[in-house]
């Protein structure tokens, strides 16, 4: 067909006669390209998304830390710097805080044992947090810088500023009776629960030449900031122990030489007839609403009451502590 042997012919002129070339221009295309890149470097991949907001934390945090660091210069009037310690981001205090501008200032005040002053960034500085700030630098206590979301979450009544409390060293009944001098003088707590009234009672002793005061370690107050505070600075000074069994205690108490002497309300013995005051004693004084419990009683060798005029009332632990104490303290100086 005519058709055909035409289109042949042109097929067959085509493939013999030259060929336009592309100049070099494809010859990148016929190069390898190299290994295929990870997924993480792929920009649209969301491997490499997640990479990037990972450094994108990390630089958060390395500009916080180094922003934790900084310098606190509120609250001095010598526009001298403080330099707060340096201590990790998100570290919450060991042991006890006192959280509030007025707690933190009067524990200051009264130089309870610290480790530690955390204070927020951007704290409104009033003569409270100032006077803390230049306590703090006083005793050299560290003082340390915190977001102010950290220092809500340690405690959210903080306003900002929180102190944390060394643990108590306690002593032992032994180291207290190694210290006492004769008569010795030894008072001992049973179920004390109120700090206010512990660290009334811890004041009152030393006042009035008590070798130390003993008191259990459980269903009892312990020697926190508020029970330091109370004390007005006497804890520092008098040995206070903490013992397992008040009754061996006293069974201890009694081989040293001492009397024991229990004080309790609804006795019929009145604190006027005792005539051991210028013996070795210990006295003992009961809970504030159980009173003496009924084994301590019974290792007693003597219980007491304090006379007062109103029936239906009934003394405070702590004022009947210091009652009793100054009792055998005017005995012993006459005799």
């Amino acid at each position: 067909m005519a058709g055909n042997s035409s289109r042949k012919g042109a097929i067959r002129a085509s493939k013999k006669g030259p060929s336009t070339g592309t100049g070099g221009k494809n010859k990148k295309r016929l190069s390898g390209k190299g290994p295929t890149p990870k997924a993480e470097d792929r920009p649209y991949h969301a491997a490499a998304k997640r990479k990037k907001a990972v450094a994108k934390k990390s630089a958060a945090k390395s500009t916080s830390a180094s922003s934790g660091a900084r310098k606190v210069t509120s609250g001095r009037s010598d526009g001298k710097e403080i330099r707060p310690a340096r201590a990790p981001r998100g570290d919450r205090p060991r042991g006890e805080i006192v959280a509030g501008r007025n707690a933190v200032l009067e524990a200051l005040r009264e130089s309870v044992p610290a480790t530690e002053l955390l204070v927020a960034r951007s704290i409104e500085v009033d003569d409270r947090v100032a006077e803390s700030l230049k306590l703090a630098l006083h005793l050299g206590l560290p003082i340390r810088e915190a977001h102010r979301a950290e220092v809500e979450g340690i405690s959210p009544n903080s306003q900002g500023i929180i102190l944390a409390i060394k643990p108590f060293q306690y002593s032992s009944f032994e180291e207290i009776m190694q210290r006492a001098k004769y008569p010795a003088l030894v008072v001992a707590l049973d179920g004390v629960t109120d700090p206010r009234n512990l660290g009334a009672i811890i004041r009152s002793a030393a006042a009035f030449g008590a070798a130390g005061v003993i008191m259990t370690e459980r269903r009892a107050a312990a020697m926190t900031a508020s029970a330091w505070k109370s004390s007005a600075g006497a804890a520092a000074r008098l040995p206070i122990a903490q013992v397992t069994n008040l009754a061996r205690t006293i069974d201890a108490a009694k081989k040293e030489g001492l009397f024991v002497v229990g004080l309790d309300g609804e006795s019929e013995e009145l604190i006027s007839t005792m005539k051991i005051a210028s013996e070795a004693i210990m006295i003992v004084v009961g809970s504030e609403g159980k009173g003496l419990a009924r084994l301590t009683r019974e290792k007693c060798d003597l219980v007491i009451s304090i006379p007062i005029s109103a029936t239906t009332e009934s003394l405070n632990a702590s004022v009947a502590t210091a009652i009793a104490l100054f009792f055998v303290d005017q005995a012993r100086r006459k005799g």
